[in-house]
């Protein structure tokens, strides 16, 4: 049985959706930057695909081989955040609204294990002589 029209249609827009959207899309590469931070670009990709199609009335000779159809997609694709890798830590940096209270202290908390820890080590490493009595 011979290929339908449509099925032509629908995979070849099914290869370019497959082309946009990899796991190279929604994770990005890995910017190395001189320092030796890296940073992950994170994407939310969402898309949309239809396809229709028609047969022409095949009482009529003339319309025998004819055949109306189409496909299309849609794809958007928006960052929503950052991975910065640094010294074996990482760290999220999210892009989109953090108006939530919970979503901001979530974020924030990174930071702010980060800063203590900096304090702790700034206390251990200060001389015996400066230390108030």
């Amino acid at each position: 049985m011979a290929e339908h029209p449509i099925q032509g249609l629908m995979n070849v827009t099914m290869e370019k959706i497959r082309q946009m959207v990899d796991s190279n899309t929604i994770i990005g590469k890995p910017i190395t930057t001189e320092d030796g931070i890296t940073i992950l670009p994170v994407s939310k990709v969402s898309f949309g695909f239809a396809s229709g199609g028609t047969d022409f009335d095949g009482k009529n000779p003339a319309n025998k081989d004819l055949f109306g159809g189409g496909s299309g997609a849609g794809v958007n694709i928006q960052p929503v955040a950052f991975l910065v890798i640094k010294d074996g830590c990482v760290r999220t940096i999210q892009l989109s609204d953090t108006s939530n209270t919970v979503d901001r202290a979530l974020t924030m908390l990174p930071e702010l294990v980060d800063k203590i820890a900096s304090m702790v080590k700034k206390e251990d490493k200060a001389p015996e002589g400066s230390k108030a009595e």
